[in-house]
């Protein structure tokens, strides 16, 4: 697509987005590096946008006002703004309470680095650019991978009946930009919802053939092969973002998860599992989880993988200490889903190495508490259904077994299922508060739900 000027926009090179960056360097008091980025940025828009460049800029202009402010440099900073004042001039938005679509652009990207907990901001930053300019390639993909990143961090990958909202978006900016490599991965990860193998098996063929060396295609198509069980050829993917030099923590992590694959296929072969197969791809897995915590060492999702390895190693120790690590860091954590991820491996430590079910149901039930259903959910929500059933097949009259039962019916929504096993508990246990006032609670919401 050739722009005004001459130029060719590349889809593949979106403009730097700095505004984020900017500040965690002015905080840290690197002017000049804030500086350089805001330079570098300028340069990147122009090439990119041509003639089509200026309305980009506007918030380029305006982070360098607010930079040489606070440098000192107010004839500069006082110069920045005029070029804001005059684009806005140039391009008025037709309302004082509104802003140019590149301004809401720019935040949406801004909010989308902070942390997935601002995921809800940038896509309505995203949405309100849209009402400005529909077919605006840009826009559109930013706002397709952050409906992607939102429902795979909710709801993961789950059977799905309809197209979701991200689905649709994503079939959308690719009208626009069909050879956007990193989108037609997203889009084959959520085709798989839907079992449309064919066509998102195509997708990921072309992306490796539009953009081969992308970390973040080769990321998605990664994870995609590794979702298809294709795991000889996620391998193959994987290990060529390796040797490109970044994003090593997290290609070495979902290495180890293709590994850890390869080991549980191994133990679950019949008659007799090889034990020395299995020993080899563990030691795998662990190798490249140490490589992913020394190169980030907050990576608290491959300590707790690391962890319960270590468990299995025999080494106990080891993993008693590094899942401490985990859990003392558990009170800052800010992803949900990691929390469900070190509190699920823990459980599966007591439970399997400890022989500890006390200390499992207490941690797989932490897991539940937490409003994300993604496999470690459900996975959780499944062992705890195991070990009520198998204290009833010795007990019927379990009333813990069948609280817990309540309690996992009530985590998936089942009201009434909930109620019915909170009363049959208090039958074997009459004078329990717990079960009583969770019994109590479960009636009122299914009166309020039946009055509505």
């Amino acid at each position: 697509m050739k722009e005004k000027g001459g130029k060719r926009r590349d889809p593949k090179r979106p403009p730097v987005r700095v505004s984020g960056e900017l500040n965690f360097r002015y905080l840290q008091d690197q002017r000049e590096e804030a500086l350089s980025l805001l330079n570098q940025s300028e340069e990147t828009i122009r090439e990119s946008y041509g003639d089509e460049s200026e309305k980009r800029l506007i918030v380029t202009y305006g982070d360098m006002a607010w930079l040489k402010y606070h440098n000192g440099d107010f004839a500069q900073s006082q110069s920045y703004c005029q070029r804001v004042e005059d684009i806005l001039v140039k391009y008025p938005t037709g309302s004082s309470g509104s802003f140019l679509p590149e301004v809401y652009g720019d935040q949406a990207w801004t909010y989308f680095k902070v942390s997935w907990s601002s995921l809800s901001k940038a896509i309505d930053c995203f949405h309100k650019a849209l009402e400005v300019q529909r077919h605006d390639a840009e826009w559109n993909a930013g706002y397709a991978i952050a409906l992607f990143h939102r429902e795979q961090w909710f709801l993961g990958n789950k059977q799905e009946d309809e197209e979701s909202q991200a689905t649709t978006q994503l079939r959308f900016a690719l009208e626009i930009n069909p050879n956007n490599a990193v989108l037609q991965c997203m889009l084959a990860l959520k085709l798989t919802a839907y079992k449309k193998y064919e066509e998102a098996d195509g997708l990921v063929k072309k992306a490796l053939e539009n953009d081969p060396d992308n970390p973040h295609v080769i990321r998605h198509s990664g994870n995609y092969l590794y979702n298809r069980k294709r795991l000889d050829e996620a391998i193959d993917v994987i290990k060529r973002g390796l040797k490109r030099g970044d994003q090593l923590p997290s290609f070495n992590h979902q290495l180890a998860m293709c590994y850890k694959q390869k080991k549980i296929a191994e133990q679950c072969r019949r008659p007799f599992s090889n034990r020395e197969e299995v020993r080899k791809w563990r030691r795998c897995c662990i190798s490249h989880l140490e490589d992913a915590v020394k190169m980030k060492p907050s990576f608290d999702q491959a300590w707790a993988e690391l962890a319960l390895l270590y468990a299995e190693e025999g080494d106990m120790s080891r993993a008693e200490e590094t899942f401490k690590q985990c859990l003392e860091k558990l009170p800052e954590l800010k992803e949900k889903r990691v929390c469900q991820i070190i509190h699920q491996r823990y459980g599966d430590f007591h439970l399997y190495h400890k022989k500890n079910e006390a200390q499992a149901i207490a941690h797989y039930t932490k897991v539940l508490l937490i409003p994300l259903k993604k496999s470690e959910w459900r996975q959780c929500a499944k062992k705890l259904k195991q070990i009520a059933e198998r204290r009833r097949s010795r007990n019927p009259g379990d009333g813990e077994a069948l609280a817990l039962l309540g309690q996992v019916a009530r985590a998936e929504g089942n009201n009434k299922k909930a109620a019915e096993f909170y009363e049959e508990a208090l039958n074997y246990d009459k004078d329990n508060e717990e079960y009583l006032s969770a019994l109590c609670e479960l009636r009122l919401e299914l009166q309020g739900s039946s009055s509505d």
